[in-house]
């Protein structure tokens, strides 16, 4: 879907910060909420992609998270909106009240087995694919109504495949959605084809992009100059 998360060719949002050493969480309350996608990975993205964008713009990367979170577990029945609003102001009012704990070994092990567990997401389909390295394409102008990793500012524009990986796992589309494998390849915009005359001297942008989203290029008219990737 198209909404404030895809902020790829965007101005105006201030220089990204570098933290020396950043901390994989900065507080406690982070590595709980990752560890609750574990188990229950749900509608993270499409969740995230469908907050307010005032909300999604003033929320923390683990804040959007536990958004998300909340809202899966509201849709799957495990509690009201009424629980969970009695719940925070219950906190609020007692900020020095513990929340109760359940350990359970087992069920901590098995969860850190299957998050260890290499998993592939290459299939052997026998799909052939429809392009070749040195292939020139362009990508379409679409706008999918469910999760996508195409970003809207290299819709439109021509590219040149660079490497195929194989068919790979399909993970866009609408929640509930099963989709079939793809060929997945990396592709190389120039800097002009994307940003025009402002580009830098050089520039190039390499995305990994998977076959639904590709076509051929238009043939060009005769006499028409060409304007290939090189």
């Amino acid at each position: 879907m198209n909404s404030i998360h895809d902020m790829g060719g965007m101005h105006g949002f201030g220089p990204i910060e570098y933290e020396k050493d950043e901390p994989v969480f900065h507080h406690k309350w982070e590595g709980r909420v990752y560890a609750m996608w574990v188990p229950f990975a749900g509608n993270l993205r499409f969740t995230i992609e469908s907050m307010p964008p005032t909300e999604y713009l003033r929320s923390s990367y683990y804040e959007r998270w536990l958004y998300a979170k909340t809202q899966d577990a509201l849709d799957q029945g495990f509690f009201t909106q009424e629980e969970l609003d009695t719940r925070i102001a219950y906190f609020r009012a007692n900020p020095q009240a513990e929340p109760p704990r359940r350990d359970n070994p087992e069920a901590a092990a098995r969860s850190v087995a299957e998050n260890c567990a290499a998993y592939s997401h290459r299939k052997e389909t026998g799909v052939p694919p429809a392009f070749r390295v040195g292939d020139s394409v362009c990508i379409k102008n679409i706008h999918p109504a469910g999760h996508t990793r195409l970003p809207r500012y290299v819709r439109g524009k021509r590219a040149m495949i660079i490497n195929y990986y194989g068919v790979q796992d399909f993970d866009d589309g609408l929640p509930g959605e099963i989709q079939a494998p793809q060929p997945l390849y990396c592709v190389r915009f120039e800097g002009q084809e994307l940003w025009g005359e402002s580009a830098e001297a050089n520039n190039a942008l390499y995305l990994d992009i998977w076959e639904s989203y590709l076509e051929p290029l238009p043939k060009m008219p005769e006499g028409a100059p060409e304007r290939a990737p090189q």
